[in-house]
């Protein structure tokens, strides 16, 4: 059975429509940080195991950027979906 994804603007989507964009946690640092802080944020990454959110791009469908909060361990359960911009909105509250 293919994986599904719900996004908000067009449903349930099969998760072939979607490019994974990479971890959604790092906060870009304020245009006149350090050297060292860019450095950080450009190159260093963890890389955890379980429940995470990423940047996903509905290439596909609505071409929108999505937020998604999955596991990617063991079930690869999707937990939740949000509009990017109403992800970074509510992040900056």
């Amino acid at each position: 059975m293919a994986s599904l994804i719900t996004c908000p603007h067009c449903g349930v989507r099969p998760k072939e429509e979607f490019s994974i964009r990479g971890d959604a946690s790092p906060v870009r640092p304020a245009p006149g940080a350090s050297d060292d802080a860019w450095n950080a944020y450009v190159f260093i990454r963890d890389n955890p195991k379980g429940r995470i959110i990423e940047h996903w791009h509905h290439t596909t469908g609505c071409r929108r950027w999505l937020v998604v909060e999955r596991d990617n361990a063991s079930s690869h359960e999707v937990y939740s979906v949000t509009d990017a911009s109403y992800y970074a909105k509510e992040k900056a509250r």
